[in-house]
């Protein structure tokens, strides 16, 4: 235990250490068990230990990324996570040559392949696959690489190569529009059913009353309306009803008012805006989404999740009411419902046992990366079923992979100090040199490849980059080489994809070559 917090406690201090703005982030955890465990390799603890953090990595990590793995699977996203997956077979091909051409062990091969992409799970896949921690060699000699080459690839990727990025979208607004005459006899259903795309009706104001926009109200020339969406819509919106107003409508309280609530109530988590069902007597409409820095517009079908922040309209009278609906609770987020995570995990542990057969090679089970990931990754997407919610909080779900992740590395640091040292000794310059082409390669494929054929935008290609090489270090990079909210996009779609598709490389190719 001494060695453990030790190792832990001295890789985040490592880790936080920056030069030139680069800096190992939590994989320093590996490299301090790495050094302590060469000094007292008695020190390491039960495999136990690195079993337990990387299913709770993995398993928070599937429930946040579920619903962008799935809408991966089609549109845009299904011809990023074809480009992931060009890039990381590449960089298979160039690891299984160059360790045959060097005589390089397959547990090393697949170790500095699973480095040099800087995948977590995939490690503990070829260590499964290897019956031994002697994966970890070649991965913690190849992570360091796995950082430095994308960050430079980005680099000159976006000092050579003129941008091509898509229009950004302005965010949300309100308007207060004065009814046309020629508008009037229409009802709220009617005038709604002609707004542009994205446009929405918060509020109705008739003389000197402010309403909600009941579907039945027939209105007349001069009534105000509230709109609220996407500026370029609204700007559409206005000139087919009338005249903008100057804010007369929202500056009225004294009925209608609008408040912000934290979402917290379990019992909303996974609902629709559609499905969002008030109490009786309270009368009140969801008008805005705010979801960490996004403001989201409210479409009925967005599924709500915890941790977001509603604003909702409704009567003064009714807020202190809307307020404990919603929960409005900070501190509730970061509990976890350990029924639903002890039911989840053993799902995956056991979809992780079962053997699955490969035509003409035999069988080969999921483990312990791909397992519990495959159906967090479900559950995630469920988000619940019936009374049980999957979803984790935010701050829970952050806290959950964060220690799972650094368990895992410091205990696979400390069974492999004394083996990484006489490797490195040996053979350190050509494990670094072969760990630098399998991540180079992969960068290269994946820029090239998705500049010249599908020509996607340069934002869209630097999260797919992201998301092949897998280190958040890169995907911080890449945002402020190039800001935009696409990069984040195209990182949540393809990463959990190519995780499972890094798990599996390393099982498979692993097997045949032994």
């Amino acid at each position: 235990m001494l060695a453990l917090f030790a190792t832990i406690g001295l890789g985040y201090a490592i880790g936080r250490v920056s030069i030139a703005g680069f800096s190992l982030g939590v994989g320093a955890v590996l490299f301090a068990g790495l050094a302590l465990g060469a000094i007292a390799p008695k020190a390491a603890p039960p495999a136990l230990v690195s079993s337990i953090g990387l299913a709770m990595f993995l398993y928070g990590l599937g429930l946040y990324y579920g619903r962008q793995f799935f809408s991966g699977l089609r549109g845009s996203g299904l011809k990023w996570n074809a480009l992931g997956a060009l890039g990381v077979l590449s960089a298979l091909a160039v690891a299984v040559s160059l360790g045959s051409a060097f005589g390089v062990t397959p547990a090393h091969t697949l170790g500095m392949f699973t480095g040099a992409l800087t995948n977590t799970p995939a490690l503990q896949a070829a260590i499964d696959a290897a019956g031994d921690r002697s994966p970890a060699v070649g991965y913690s000699v190849a992570y360091p690489m796995g950082i430095i080459v994308p960050i430079l690839g980005i680099f000159v990727f976006s000092r050579r190569v003129k941008p091509r990025l898509a229009a950004v979208p302005t965010p949300p607004a309100t308007a207060e529009v004065v009814l046309a005459a020629e508008k009037a006899g229409a009802t709220v259903r009617e005038l709604i059913a002609g707004l542009p795309e994205g446009v929405y009706v918060v509020a109705v104001r008739q003389g000197r009353n402010n309403t909600l926009p009941d579907p039945q109200i027939r209105l007349h020339s001069g009534d105000v309306l509230l709109l609220f969406g996407e500026t370029a819509a609204l700007e559409l919106a206005h000139q087919q009803l009338g005249r903008v107003e100057a804010g007369r409508l929202a500056s009225d309280r004294s009925s209608l008012d609008i408040a912000r609530f934290f979402v917290s109530r379990a019992a909303l988590t996974g609902v629709t805006i559609r499905g969002v069902v008030f109490p009786d007597g309270l009368d009140a409409r969801i008008v805005e989404v705010r979801r960490g820095d996004t403001t989201l517009l409210p479409d009925p079908g967005l599924v709500i999740e915890y941790g977001d922040r509603v604003a909702v309209i409704g009567r003064r009278e009714t807020l202190p009411a809307l307020r404990r609906f919603f929960g409005d609770s900070i501190t509730s987020t970061t509990e976890v419902s350990y029924m639903s995570v002890g039911l989840g995990m053993s799902l995956g542990v056991l979809l992780g046992l079962l053997p699955i057969p490969i035509p003409g090679i035999g069988t080969f089970t999921l483990g312990l990366a791909g397992g519990p990931l495959l159906v967090a990754l479900t559950l995630g997407n469920l988000g619940r079923t019936g009374p049980l919610t999957w979803h984790m909080p935010l701050p829970a779900s952050l806290t959950i992979r964060t220690l799972g992740l650094t368990l895992f590395l410091a205990a696979v640091g400390l069974g492999s100090g004394a083996p990484f040292v006489e490797t490195l000794a040996v053979q350190g310059l050509l494990y670094v040199w072969i760990g630098t082409a399998i991540v180079l390669v992969a960068v290269l494929m994946t820029l090239l490849v998705g500049q010249w054929l599908p020509r996607l935008g340069t934002d869209e290609l630097l999260g797919i980059v992201s998301g092949v090489t897998g280190n958040p270090a890169i995907l911080v990079y890449a945002n402020k080489a190039q800001p935009s909210d696409r990069i984040d996009a195209a990182f949540a779609t393809t990463f959990p994809a190519l995780t499972i598709l890094k798990i599996l490389c390393a099982q498979i190719t692993l097997g045949l070559l032994r």
